[in-house]
C-alpha cells in the first residue's frame, strides 16, 4: 500500500466515525424539529434581540434560532417527562398506571403487537437486570461458535432464550432457544461483545480500545519487492 493511500485509510478511520455521528444527529435534529409545533415560541418574540434591519436576512436568522429553540424546549420537555415517569414507576401508582395501560393496549388487535414488541425491546435494551444484557457464546454445531445475548426469558422447558445478531447489522438476526450447558459465559461487557459484531469480527475486545487495539497493516515497499525478484532472477540465470 503506497504511502497516500495507507495515509487516507487512517485518515478514513478517525473521520468517518464523527461524520456518520454528526449526520445522524443532524438527522435528528430536523426529525425533532419537523414536529415541533410554531406555537412553542415565535419568531417574533426574538425581534428585539435581532432586529429586522439589523443585517440581511435577518429574518431567516430569526427564524432559525426560533427553530434551535423550540427544539430545546421539546428536548428538555422530553427529559423532564421521562425523568418523572421512571421516578413514578417506582411508586404504586406507577404500578397501576403501567398494568392500566397495559390493558389498554391488548385490548386493540393491531396495536397490541407493537406495543408488547417495543416495550420488550425497551426492556432489553435498557432494563436494569444484568441477565438482559450478557453476551455468551454458543456452539450452534460442532468447532464453530456464534456471539449471542440473553433476554432474560427462558421456555417451559428451562431453556434459555437468546438473540443471535446478524453482523455486522445487529438490527436483524434470530430468537433461539438453546440449552444451558451450551452457552459459554463470556467474561466482557455488552459494548465489546458489539463492537466485535458490527465489527464483522475485526473489532477484537482483547486487544483494547487504544491505538493498539487497531488492525495491523502490513506495508509492502513495491519497489524493494521488485529488486528481491530481480536478484532472484539473476541469480538463478
Amino acid at each position: 500500500m503506497t504511502s497516500w493511500k495507507r495515509d487516507f485509510a487512517s485518515g478514513l478511520i478517525v473521520l468517518g466515525p464523527i461524520l456518520v455521528s454528526l449526520y445522524i444527529l443532524f438527522w435528528l435534529y430536523g426529525i425533532i424539529a419537523g414536529m415541533t409545533p410554531g406555537v412553542i415560541l415565535d419568531a417574533d418574540v426574538l425581534t428585539p434581540l435581532i432586529p429586522d434591519g439589523a443585517f440581511e436576512g435577518a429574518d431567516q436568522t430569526r427564524e432559525q434560532l426560533a427553530q434551535f429553540l423550540r427544539v430545546v424546549v421539546v428536548l428538555t420537555v422530553f427529559i423532564i417527562l421521562t425523568l418523572s415517569m421512571g421516578y413514578l414507576m417506582r411508586t404504586t401508582v406507577g404500578g397501576l398506571l403501567e398494568r392500566i395501560l397495559d390493558n389498554l393496549a391488548n385490548r386493540v388487535p393491531g396495536l397490541r403487537v407493537v406495543y408488547n414488541a417495543s416495550k420488550m425491546a425497551a426492556e432489553t435494551a435498557f432494563g436494569e437486570q444484568d441477565s438482559l444484557q450478557t453476551p455468551v457464546k454458543l456452539e450452534t454445531w460442532d468447532g464453530l461458535r456464534m456471539t449471542a445475548f440473553k433476554t432474560g426469558r427462558t421456555t417451559d422447558d428451562d431453556r434459555e432464550v437468546l438473540f443471535l445478531p446478524t453482523s455486522p447489522n445487529i438490527t436483524t438476526g434470530f430468537v433461539i432457544e438453546v440449552e444451558s450447558d451450551r452457552i459459554t459465559e463470556l467474561d466482557e461487557d455488552v459494548e465489546d461483545a458489539l463492537t466485535r459484531v458490527l465489527s464483522a469480527g475485526f473489532g477484537d475486545a482483547d486487544r483494547g480500545r487504544g491505538l493498539e487495539g487497531g488492525i495491523s497493516i502490513d506495508v509492502i515497499d513495491e519497489r524493494a519487492a521488485t529488486g528481491d525478484e530481480k536478484k532472484r532472477e539473476a541469480g538463478d540465470d
